[in-house]
């Protein structure tokens, strides 16, 4: 990746992830450990990973700490990362660095600290102001802590705030939705993420929810509350730049998740972490002793890799362009693939454009609200056209 990213000149967003939680979210499938007495043997082997990863000609722009939960961590080992992550992939000095918090794990000190080390993008796992969904959710925090995380943040100086919530969880009304929004606009974050639940193999809740535990919100019921998701926060003035992603204009978009969804290049680091400079991408090993004793062999941790073909690029681009609001740009994919996007694709184009699902001109190819709540069927069509 170093060489043809040094050739290109162009900046890499720097994934790091702590793979430690205090307990374990019945919903959550990311990577994590509870024994955080094994976080000082991790950070020494992050930072050897920097160390085999770096190569002088690479240059980041965004540092994005996840997890787990990020916050576990000590203000003083944070500094560390922080100061490795700058010594070894030359973060501009103009670096969207943003980090993961849990509202049970922070306080205003903790957050003043963070901000000292350079961090300018402060987002925190709220997922809801109901103390009632937090406790299904398993979340160790309730509404009051997560208030006073958001105010916490404001007083360490933060200016970039955002916060996570879910929906769509069982019994969930549009009444009780509509409560978790207004609380979400009354703090006047600068970007909102907002997920529906679901429910991943190899979590508790699925198991819950295989044992016939709970029953899961409709379709229909989850459908109505994305659409009302879109209406209010609209209202409120957070332009919905992404299926799952809200800002107050452009500027308060993630800079480091666009890279993602952009086909962008980005280097993760930690167990688990994914890396990518396409047509390359590869990851890291999952389970925290095999990270640590492959890097104590001083070899990368990686678990595999592939080469994406130009079909396999072709397919990511559709979709991934499709979840933004921005949609695909068509100039920008006839030079990627040589490829007249309305032309190929103009009998499946012009049978959504009449149901109301995209909106397409002479520039771009998007998605309407409704045409998001169908993403999946619609990327699938149009895979299905490629040869």
């Amino acid at each position: 990746m170093s060489e043809e990213n040094a050739a290109s000149g162009a900046p890499v967003g720097i994934y790091v992830h702590i793979p430690f939680c205090q307990s374990k979210c019945p919903y959550c499938d990311f990577y994590s450990i509870t024994d955080l007495d094994r976080i000082p043997d991790y950070l020494q082997a992050l930072k050897a990973e920097m160390k085999l990863t770096a190569d002088g000609g690479l240059r980041a722009d965004t540092l994005y700490i996840g997890g787990g939960t990020p916050s576990v961590l000590s203000p003083k080992q944070m500094g560390q990362v922080v100061d490795w992550a700058a010594a070894y992939f030359n973060l501009t000095p103009t670096a969207e660095m943003t980090l993961e918090v849990n509202p049970a794990t922070v306080t205003t000190r903790d957050l003043q600290d963070y901000a000292a080390f350079g961090f300018n993008r402060l987002n925190i796992g709220v997922q809801s102001f109901n103390d009632r969904h937090l406790a299904f959710l398993g979340r160790r925090h309730n509404a009051e802590q997560a208030l006073a995380a958001v105010q916490a943040g404001i007083a360490a100086g933060f200016t970039n705030i955002g916060f996570d919530l879910m929906f769509g969880l069982p019994d969930q009304t549009p009444g009780a939705w509509k409560k978790d929004l207004l609380q979400a606009i009354r703090l006047a974050p600068k970007h909102l993420a907002c997920y529906i639940l679901s429910y991943e193999d190899r979590t508790r809740l699925h198991a819950d929810l295989q044992a016939g535990r709970f029953a899961p919100l409709s379709d229909l019921r989850t459908a109505d509350l994305f659409r009302m998701t879109h209406d209010f926060l609209g209202a409120a003035g957070y332009e919905h730049y992404e299926v799952s992603n809200y800002s107050r204009g452009s500027r308060w978009r993630s800079k480091h998740n666009q890279k993602y969804w952009n086909g962008l290049p980005y280097i993760g680091l930690g167990p688990s972490a994914h890396s990518c400079q396409l047509p390359h991408r590869w990851w890291n090993h999952r389970a925290l002793d095999h990270y640590l004793e492959t890097i104590a062999q001083g070899e990368l941790p990686r678990a595999d890799e592939e080469h994406l073909s130009e079909e396999q690029q072709m397919m990511e681009a559709l979709f991934l362009g499709l979840r933004q609001s921005d949609g695909i740009d068509l100039a920008d994919f006839q030079g990627r693939f040589q490829i007249d996007f309305t032309l190929y694709f103009h009998t499946a184009l012009d049978r959504f454009s009449a149901e109301g699902w995209l909106d397409l001109d002479s520039r771009n190819c998007c998605l309407t609200v409704e045409g998001m709540l169908f993403l999946d069927r619609i990327v699938d069509e149009l895979v299905e056209m490629i040869d």
